[in-house]
């Protein structure tokens, strides 16, 4: 799959998942927009691309405000001349007793996680709409929107949120020649994977945890230009953890 001539935004690229998805595109040829708030890390993965002589540029983006979502789809035209890929991948985790999670943090995280996929698509598929080809959108949600635990209500109601937000997404974005699809990880080690237990690994069908070129290579397949047969899917990338029985014997 070449992405030669075309232009990946990806939201919360500086770190984890986000940064192994944008190395991977920028690998492949795309001009790669990086996206954060965190403008440290955000410049060092950009000069990491730039070192291997790929093209990338960052700007900083707090996906909660719209104006800065507006400003960086701006700043990527004007750079690149075209938008063709936004991966939805900003986010954060809230794990808190439910009596104790307040209103704003409930604000807060459904507004960077769920609102921002809204703000962004909307903002990108205004550029998309003038390539000839269209483009594609891919949201990254979580097995979490499929299967719970304790204490985990807001990132649970964000991440469903995603998955039904994709496929209304992809029936509205169809006449335009935009494919939107989301993904829903499940483990995917962004730490030392080294340290891993023999026990993590065997919890997943596949025999191993995840990693994020799993991901990467998941929107990969979902943006390349021959398969935009595929639409409105939630691919779940998880080892096969969600379909393995747990009981104890």
């Amino acid at each position: 799959m070449d992405f030669s001539g075309r232009t990946v935004i990806i939201t919360g690229a500086a770190n984890g998942i986000g940064k192994g998805i944008a190395l991977h595109y920028a690998m492949k040829g795309a001009n790669t927009v990086i996206a954060d708030i965190d403008e440290k890390a955000g410049r060092e993965t950009v000069a990491v691309i730039k070192e291997r002589g790929q093209e990338a540029i960052f700007v900083q983006t707090d996906v909660r405000q719209e104006a800065d979502i507006v400003g960086l789809m701006e700043v990527a035209y004007q750079k690149y001349g075209r938008i063709d890929i936004l991966i939805n991948n900003a986010g954060k985790g809230l794990f808190k007793p439910l009596d104790d999670l307040t209103v704003e943090e409930w604000d807060d995280l459904l507004n960077t996680n769920l609102r921002s996929v809204f703000l962004s698509s909307r903002e990108a598929a205004k550029y998309m709409r003038q390539n000839k080809d269209g483009g594609s959108i891919v949201n990254i949600a979580s097995t979490r929107a499929l299967m719970s635990e304790p204490n985990w209500e807001a990132y649970a109601a964000s991440k469903g949120g995603i998955v039904a937000l994709t496929h209304a997404l992809a029936a509205s974005l169809s006449k335009d020649r935009i494919t939107v699809n989301c993904i829903s990880p499940g483990w995917i080690e962004t730490g030392d994977y080294a340290l891993l237990r023999p026990m993590d690994h065997e919890q997943h069908l596949s025999g191993r945890v995840g990693k994020p070129e799993d991901i990467a290579r998941a929107c990969l397949y979902l943006t390349a230009k021959e398969n935009d047969f595929v639409t409105g899917i939630n691919l779940i990338v998880d080892g096969g953890m969600t379909r393995k029985m747990i009981y104890v014997e």
